[in-house]
């Protein structure tokens, strides 16, 4: 939607023509002086099936692409001012002792999914790096030649983008000119929406990569079977998020309690409250998963890191439970007992998952490679060699390794900004962490004595311009 005027694809592209139909290539003379091809339009010509030689030729007129992102962008600023406008006069209507209460409801049903667009987004820019890296990411991950690009990937996440905003500035607007039942259906149909498009069973949206990701989350969900790298890559990636599946959980009970634009949030024993047991349930279980995945490998392997690896998962669960132990326990109790063994157990977790990051999970004798780009690029030369990487790496990852324990803390939660600040930090952390994990994948790979000659990896815009088929 919003690409680049170089990303547009051309009037023979398969994503601007029917299936079946034939480009036809006309010497117009773009690019020479004089013609109006350089006005603003191109003309592409486009043949229909050829049933004799006397079948007419149509002519379509087609703006620019400069002209097209352009307004596109325009399109886009107006819409996030429009947001940003009726949001802040929605929220201003409000009286001042109930602002913050009713913002906090607001946040909870949305940042989840506003987390989720997020990562879509940063997981477009870590297809876009290894595109132009020499790692094939396709093999890696097992993937045919028609998965999703990028370019594709960033096409659903601006939709996102458009979408989760546009929904809670209704509800905004809603709640604050006494529409409560029409505000309280906003998040819910968001949230039916989401999860039918998930599911839908037709050929749309991309039906492929959603089966592949369903598939994936059902093994990772019961790993009855030997343990892929695309199973356990998205299980870590699972473990960044155990904050949004925890918001998801409270968001749902409440719907479900038709507690949605009500004051029942404010009561915090209640079913869907914060002191829920449900809370820690739920934001341990990708933890427990990535353990069981990694009791799966050691039964297949007979590894002993992977024992190790699980040891990891494990120190998670004592964080998380002795942290929710704050609401059912004497607040003596807690002071002097469990919240002593809270702070030692966060401080095992986090120094041995820093420690495991940089040995195990980076290979750092070349871990800068991945940004030796095909092509020049100024990306390439900020970053491919670079000593300040390697001490920013390591760095960063400590600190939000330490901060993350206090995401997983439900007795930390009351300042819902800071921990979606957090959160947000440790998914960045998480997407610097897959560039270095992934190429480590592939150095493994090219040890193993397998390599792909470069003539046979296929580059993005090959695939964009060869193919009519995008699904996977």
């Amino acid at each position: 939607m919003f690409e680049s005027p170089a990303a547009i694809a051309s009037s023979h592209s398969p994503h601007l023509r029917k299936p079946g139909g034939k480009p036809v290539f006309s010497d117009l003379g773009v690019g020479e002086p004089g013609n109006s091809v350089q006005e603003g339009y191109v003309f592409p010509l486009v043949l229909g099936e050829m049933k004799g030689a006397n079948s007419p030729i149509t002519a379509s007129i087609m703006p620019s692409p400069d002209f097209l992102w352009r307004f596109k962008v325009i399109l886009f600023l107006i819409w996030g001012f429009t947001c940003c406008k009726i949001g802040w006069d929605s929220v201003m209507r409000m009286s001042a002792d109930l602002r913050d209460l009713f913002l906090y409801e607001a946040f909870l049903y949305y940042n989840p999914l506003l987390l989720v667009t997020m990562m879509v987004w940063l997981w477009g820019v870590c297809l876009w790096v290894f595109s132009q890296s020499t790692v094939n990411y396709a093999k890696i991950f097992d993937l045919d030649q028609n998965h999703l690009t990028h370019r594709e990937i960033w096409k659903c996440s601006i939709w996102m983008t458009i979408i989760v905003p546009t929904s809670m500035t209704a509800y905004l607007y809603l709640y604050s000119h006494g529409e409560v039942s029409l505000a309280a259906s906003q998040p819910v149909i968001l949230y039916a929406a989401v999860a039918l498009v998930l599911v839908f069973p037709f050929d749309i949206f991309y039906l492929s990569s959603r089966y592949f990701l369903l598939r994936t989350l059902w093994r990772i969900a019961l790993p009855l079977q030997p343990i892929s790298f695309p199973d356990f890559f998205l299980a870590d990636i699972l473990t960044s998020m155990a904050k949004v599946f925890s918001d998801l959980e409270r968001s749902v009970c409440r719907m479900v309690h038709r507690q949605v634009a009500t004051i029942a949030w404010f009561e915090a024993d209640s079913v869907c409250g914060s002191h829920s047991v449900a809370i820690p349930l739920v934001l341990v279980i990708p933890y427990i998963w990535r353990l069981l995945q990694c009791l799966r490998q050691y039964n297949d392997t007979k590894e002993k890191t992977t024992l190790f690896n699980a040891l990891k998962y494990s120190t998670a669960v004592p964080v998380i439970f002795l942290s929710a132990l704050k609401y059912h326990v004497l607040p003596d109790r807690w002071t002097y007992v469990y919240r002593r063994l809270w702070l030692f157990s966060s401080v095992v977790n986090s120094l041995y998952s820093f420690y495991w990051d940089v040995t195990r999970d980076w290979d750092l004798s070349v871990f800068t490679r991945i940004f030796k780009f095909n092509k020049p690029s100024y990306c390439s030369n900020l970053l491919y060699g670079r000593q300040w990487v390697y001490f920013w790496v390591i760095g960063s990852n400590l600190i939000l390794r330490c901060t993350w324990t206090y995401k997983l803390s439900a007795h930390l939660r009351h300042n819902y900004l800071t921990v979606f600040m957090i959160t947000t930090l440790e998914m960045l952390r998480r997407f610097q962490w897959i560039f270095f994990r992934v190429e480590n994948e592939w150095n493994k790979i090219t040890k193993s004595g397998f390599q792909l000659p470069m003539a046979d990896i296929p580059r993005e815009d090959e695939k964009l311009l060869g193919s009519t088929n995008h699904n996977v």
